[in-house]
């Protein structure tokens, strides 16, 4: 599956993302072992973001929903089934359950 975010390609979840919003993820959740002057200067970035651009939670959150969509049968190996032609669910009337 390939995905193609402004004239980028997206091999994965974060990646299709990213280049969604045009920001790493990381200037949003973080990265461990960040000092709090790091986690300051990230969350100041973050705000004047957010300041320049009131409609970015409501995007990130469609970006996410179809980034999901697109990714999840390939994340959990997923396919498909479809049942065959004629054969659904019959009742089993008058057999004791």
């Amino acid at each position: 599956m390939r995905s193609i975010v402004a004239g980028h390609v997206a091999v994965t979840a974060t990646e299709f993302v990213e280049l969604a919003l045009g920001t790493p993820l990381d200037l949003w959740l973080g990265v461990e072992g960040e000092s709090g002057m790091e986690r300051a200067a990230r969350l100041a970035a973050a705000g004047d973001i957010l300041a320049d651009d009131p409609g970015l939670p409501d995007r990130a959150t469609r970006i996410a929903a179809e980034a999901i969509e697109a990714f999840a049968p390939h994340l959990f190996n997923a396919v498909p089934l479809s049942r065959p032609a004629g054969r659904g669910w019959r009742s089993r009337k008058g057999v004791a359950a």
